[in-house]
């Protein structure tokens, strides 16, 4: 979307652009610093980012110590209307890189700690997408304080639903697990409902756990709920001159995770960050 933002900031205009901001890392930070620039509102269109469950998710992970193991995927399915949705984002980026942006910065935020390096391995066993696109991959990121992340997805009409939806994060006082109504990997609402966390306290006396896990049940807007306070956040970025800086941070560095990611796929080396 470079060409669109470019032109829309230079002319004046706030924008809201759903991911990917641009091709490469330079044009992502060159957009942000156009923003700046003519100060104008950019807002990437992280869904999780507003999303009311995922916020608790991060605040209960603030709970379980350090360092943090953060286990998350998304493996989805192509059939139907889904399909041709999954094949044409694959004609130019890999699931790992188009879908790991969201989760990868949760562990972020999660962890609140610099991501040092990456490393990550795939594989084409889809056909129908380019040579260099890997239709399954899962990376591992590994953060300045120990805290450690992976994150696993796989498209295609060859994968299967066998633990397609992990999302779960312990630490050493416990964990947080996402547990989803039940749903399908071609459910885009599914993709980021966060129906129940599970809080688990590790403190034991006598080798026996001392508290019950804590479920914590939330409602939540679908999926075109979710979009609204997405507009909703961007108008208040507007209306109030909001400072960008830490949005910016967290698209920036969610991104560089994942291109490193991509990178350290086709070159099979980790990547220093």
């Amino acid at each position: 979307h470079y060409h669109y933002v470019s032109t829309s900031l230079k002319r004046g205009l706030d924008v809201f652009v759903e991911k990917p901001l641009a091709e490469t890392i330079e044009e992502c930070q060159e957009l942000f610093d156009l923003a700046n620039e003519v100060n104008k509102k950019l807002y990437v269109g992280y869904i999780l980012m507003t999303h009311p469950s995922w916020n608790k998710f991060i605040d209960v992970s603030h709970e379980l110590g350090k360092p943090l193991a953060m286990r998350m995927n998304l493996n989805q399915q192509a059939k139907g209307d889904f399909y041709d949705t999954l094949h044409n984002i694959m004609q130019v980026q890999s699931p790992i890189v188009d879908c790991g942006v969201h989760y990868v910065d949760i562990m972020y935020q999660m962890a609140q700690s610099r991501p040092v390096r990456v490393h990550a391995i795939g594989c084409r066993n889809w056909d129908k997408v380019p040579e260099h696109i890997c239709n399954y991959g899962q990376l591992q990121v590994e953060f300045e304080d120990g805290s450690v992340g992976w994150y696993e997805a796989g498209w295609g009409p060859m994968m299967s639903e066998v633990a397609y939806f992990v999302k779960d994060v312990v630490g050493p006082d416990g964990a947080a697990s996402i547990c989803p109504a039940k749903g399908r990997s071609d459910d885009k609402d599914h993709h980021v409902e966060a129906n129940t966390i599970i809080r688990h306290f590790s403190e034991q006396v006598d080798k026996e756990f001392v508290k019950d896990d804590e479920v914590i049940n939330i409602d939540e807007p679908d999926h075109d709920g979710l979009a609204l306070l997405e507009q909703q956040e961007f108008i208040d970025c507007i209306r109030n001159d909001k400072d960008m800086s830490a949005h910016q941070d967290r698209v920036m560095t969610s991104l560089r995770i994942v291109f490193a990611a991509d990178e350290s796929q086709r070159t099979k080396r980790v990547v220093e960050l």
